[in-house]
Formats: C-alpha cells, sequence, structure tokens
C-alpha cells in the first residue's frame, strides 16, 4: 500500500541522499505532495513529487502523512498563494509560506490540515480561475525579482533557474518538468530569437553543449532568469548579455513555446495592470 505525505512546512529541502551533507537538488512548498517510495531509518524517506515526478530524499520529521483520500482531495481541490511571504494563522502557532505554496482545500479563507484550522488573508488564486496567457506569466515572473539564487530553490528566499521558470508556469497552471534539460523537451520550437514572444522559454547551453540554464522572454528583447540572483537582462541569437558587465554569460541554445495560446506582443507591453483571473488582481 503506498503512503503518501505533505509539506507543512514554508519550504524543505530535497537532497540527493540521505544525509543532511548531500546536495539540496530540489525544494518542496507548503502544501506540495508527494509519494513515500522507501524510509531509511526513522530519519529519511525517499520521495516522489507528485506534480512533477522529482525523486529525492526529504528528511521525514518536515513531512506530514496523509491518506489517499486526503491526497485525493488535495490534488484537486487547492489554492496557490500569490504572495511573496504570508503567514498562516492558526489559535497557537503561525507559519509562514511563500509564493506558490498550496493551500489545501481552501475554501477562499481558511481550510484545515490534521485538525487544524488556518487562515490565510492574503492573496489566492484557484487554478480554474487561471488563463495561462503570457500576460499572466510576465506578472508572476516579475514578482521573483531579485530574489536569491540558490541551487535547487524553488521560492522566493532562494530559487535557480529552471525553478523560477517551473514555478511560474505552475502557479499558470502549466505542468513543466524540475530540470531545465528535461524542460527543454516540452513544448514547440521558435525558429529564431527573434520571432520569440514575450512568455516563450529561452534554453542556454554550457560549453560542452549540455541545457544548464532557462529563462523566460520578454518584450523588448529582455530575459528574465535567476543568475545570482532574479534579474533581467538582454537577449539577442548569441545569448544573455549583461549590459553591466559588458558581456555575454550565457550562449542561447533554443527557444520553446509553452503556451498553446499567446497575447499579441502589443498586449503584453502594457503595463502590469489589472486582473489576472475572476477574482485575482496583482499589484
Amino acid at each position: 500500500m503506498p503512503s503518501y505525505a505533505i509539506c507543512p512546512l514554508s519550504n524543505v529541502p530535497i537532497r540527493s541522499n540521505s544525509s543532511d551533507k548531500s546536495e539540496i537538488v530540489s525544494q518542496l512548498l507548503f502544501g506540495e505532495l508527494a509519494e513515500v517510495l522507501e524510509t531509511k531509518g526513522r530519519q529519511w524517506a525517499k520521495i516522489r513529487c507528485i506534480w512533477d515526478n522529482y525523486v529525492g530524499w526529504v528528511a521525514t520529521n518536515q513531512l506530514k502523512a496523509i491518506t489517499p483520500s486526503e491526497l485525493s482531495v488535495f490534488r484537486e481541490h487547492f489554492a496557490y498563494s500569490l504572495e511573496l511571504f504570508q503567514p498562516l494563522m492558526a489559535d497557537n502557532e503561525v507559519i509562514p509560506v511563500v509564493m506558490g505554496a498550496r493551500l489545501p482545500n481552501f475554501d477562499g479563507m481558511r481550510f484545515k490540515l490534521d485538525n487544524t484550522v488556518y487562515t490565510f488573508s492574503g492573496q489566492a488564486v484557484f487554478p480554474e480561475h487561471i488563463k495561462p496567457t503570457a500576460e499572466f506569466i510576465l506578472k508572476i515572473a516579475r514578482r521573483y525579482l531579485h530574489a536569491p539564487f540558490l541551487h535547487g530553490g524553488r521560492s522566493p528566499m532562494g530559487i535557480d533557474a529552471a525553478g523560477l521558470v517551473q514555478m511560474v508556469f505552475k502557479i499558470a497552471n502549466v505542468a513543466l518538468p524540475r530540470e531545465a534539460a528535461q524542460q527543454v523537451y516540452i513544448g514547440s520550437i521558435v525558429d529564431f530569437v527573434e520571432q520569440s514572444m514575450p512568455g516563450d522559454v529561452a534554453f542556454f547551453e554550457n560549453r560542452t553543449g549540455r541545457i544548464t540554464h532557462c529563462g523566460i522572454i520578454l518584450p523588448d528583447s529582455e530575459v528574465i532568469h535567476a543568475f545570482g540572483s532574479v534579474r533581467i537582462d538582454k537577449i539577442d541569437h548569441y545569448g544573455i548579455y549583461d549590459r553591466s558587465a559588458k558581456r555575454y554569460t550565457h550562449r542561447l541554445r533554443v527557444v520553446r513555446r509553452m503556451l498553446k495560446t499567446e497575447a499579441t506582443p502589443r498586449q503584453v507591453k502594457r503595463r502590469v495592470s489589472g486582473h489576472i483571473s475572476n477574482q485575482v488582481e496583482l499589484f
């Protein structure tokens, strides 16, 4: 009988091995779900993330066991937090959560987890209210600006390039794999970067030809990506150009279009404002 778990903390490291000294390869955010594949003693669990099938090791005291019936409910009924940081309030506790956290079985004000009722008063969006447009993608992406780079990170407190792309599209209800080398196989190819549209994803290679970096195309030949921090740089057919350092930092390999329908560039260039869903407004 498989066992399942939910992340009960703001963010939890997923490691390459069952040791606190091993590399952090990804993170679980509050409310995200996992299948427990195996355990090692009482301290470690090998898990498979439900949303992207990523496999790694998590400390068992940073997971909360849930039943298969709870898993079924939590997978279908939830909202995403749109706040960079926002506390969950309960009678005797406060849990800070970050943007992209899942609020399981959320009713618009509160939810219940393990007999504790939590209240969330920040901005949240239900998946059924999301229209995955380029405008929405760019609004979410810009909210991560200046987040520090952290290998394996997926939150505003620390995020890597593939984590930024995955989280932005995840909030927009578009599922992408965890690694850039896997994301590059999703979507359709854009033949030339000059033909790219805001919301497309650019992928970059290292000297051996391996895809190691990615970013989201913005209007005016710019790209938002995580490099030292989440930042905006120029992009052309060579790659990413750092204007302050006056040099190219990443070599372009390919641009992919992840969205089935896109807003026109003129629409996306309008000042960021207005409703992002039927009930939620950014900025």
